[in-house]
């Protein structure tokens, strides 16, 4: 789908006037920076305390990265043994959805006495959040897989394994890639909540005591760094999306093309 100049112009132009009305309201009226400081005071603290964002940033990454890829390994493992066992996903769907009523804080004292205040709570968490979506996408998506070509693939004499790889994965991969960027979306937020449990480096830990310490700026500086590296993590599987659905996109543009206009 191609991409006109006025999709990124007018967005920019848009964030452009909130930023100079962001700027002017912040010059004349001082009481607000207690709240809200000034662009230019956020931007200094990436300069000033480049190290620090960096450190801290490190931790929340390698937190966000290690959970997101374990919740993704058990996903595709649990939504592949409850499509193939029928019994196996009676018994275990219900505790999946039961796994997500359970607030992290109410988890907080446990997590604690399980892992301590290292790294190992905070990449639970993230694996416990962003393994649901995952799972029950990819399991959705086996089960969309249409009756008459099973019966097409069956009467064709396919093996077990054939069916799986030609026919399963292919309808099940938009249904993945959904719950996948809806895993990223919640990833880096899950590993801030984790760190907020207790810790020694982490982007929460020092959202945390920069509150504490009214440095407004460096939490507002914080955020900016969630929001990029959320927003990079979803680009990444953006793409990867396009790179193995390419034939869904392709048919996608030439509907959006042909389209007769109203």
């Amino acid at each position: 789908m191609k991409i006109k100049a006025s999709d990124v112009l007018l967005p920019s132009i848009f964030a452009l006037f909130l930023l100079a009305l962001w700027t002017f309201f912040t010059s004349f009226n001082h009481h607000l920076l207690w709240i809200i400081p000034r662009p230019l005071d956020i931007i200094s603290v990436f300069f000033t305390h480049t190290n620090l964002l960096l450190s801290h940033s490190a931790v929340t990454i390698m937190e966000t990265l290690t959970g997101l890829f374990l919740s993704v390994v058990l996903g595709i493992l649990v939504a592949l043994v409850m499509d193939r066992f029928n019994p196996i996903r009676k018994m275990i769907y219900p505790f999946i959805i039961v796994s997500q009523t359970i607030p992290i804080i109410a988890l907080a004292p446990l997590l604690v006495l399980w892992f301590g205040y290292g790294p190992n709570a905070k990449i639970f968490i993230v694996t416990l959040v962003c393994f649901f979506p995952i799972a029950v996408n990819l399991f959705d998506g086996f089960r969309q897989v249409s009756v008459e070509y099973l019966r097409l693939f069956r009467s064709m004499q396919a093996s077990p394994w054939q069916v799986f790889y030609l026919l399963k994965v292919p309808t099940a991969l938009p249904a993945f890639f959904t719950g996948l960027k809806l895993a990223v979306s919640y990833s880096v937020m899950a590993a801030i909540i984790g760190e907020w449990l207790g810790g020694e480096k982490g982007l929460g830990i020092y959202m945390t005591r920069a509150t504490k310490s009214y440095q407004t700026a460096h939490v507002f500086a914080i955020i900016i760094i969630i929001s990029i590296f959320s927003l990079l993590l979803y680009g990444i599987v953006v793409v990867l999306e396009r790179i193995m659905l390419k034939w869904q996109f392709v048919h996608m543009e030439e509907y959006v093309d042909n389209k007769p206009q109203l």
